[in-house]
């Protein structure tokens, strides 16, 4: 009986990620090095397909590649406890709600600043902008 194989090109496009995404997954590990054809062609098995695409979502929820091999080491487990899963995402959850606390804060002083420049700024040459003293300094003009 034959096992259904996949080019790189189709693995790619079924997952929805980028054939030098795959090579770098092999090369780090992540995926296991491919077979190759009779003409050296990478080919993989269907099987394939579920691991890479457990990978690319991963990796969608922003968690770190080191992330994504415990995460695959422990979908894989018998031995060790889901509840590394749900530790590893509350604490990725936790980073993920400082950097939205921060990109807030960034967003917030980005409308001053853009305020700051409707409000301020006269035309002439970007050297004489009076909004280039704040950014100097850190002083509000």
């Amino acid at each position: 009986m034959d096992v259904p194989v996949l080019t790189i090109g189709q693995l790619a496009r079924a997952a929805g990620v980028t054939t030098p995404t795959i090579r770098y997954y092999e090369e780090i590990g992540l995926l296991p090095k491919a077979g190759r054809s009779a003409a050296g062609q990478r080919i993989y098995a269907e099987s394939e397909l579920g691991r890479l695409t457990f990978i690319r979502r991963c990796r969608d929820f922003g968690f770190s590649i080191d992330q994504v091999r415990v995460l695959a080491g422990l979908s894989i487990s018998a031995e060790k406890d889901c509840s590394q899963v749900r530790d590893m995402a509350h604490t990725h959850l936790g980073q993920v709600r400082e950097k939205l606390a921060e990109l807030k804060a960034l967003e917030a002083n980005l409308e001053a600043f853009a305020e700051q420049c409707d409000t301020t700024c006269a035309g002439g040459p970007g050297r004489d902008c009076v909004v280039f003293e704040d950014l100097r300094t850190g002083r509000r003009c």
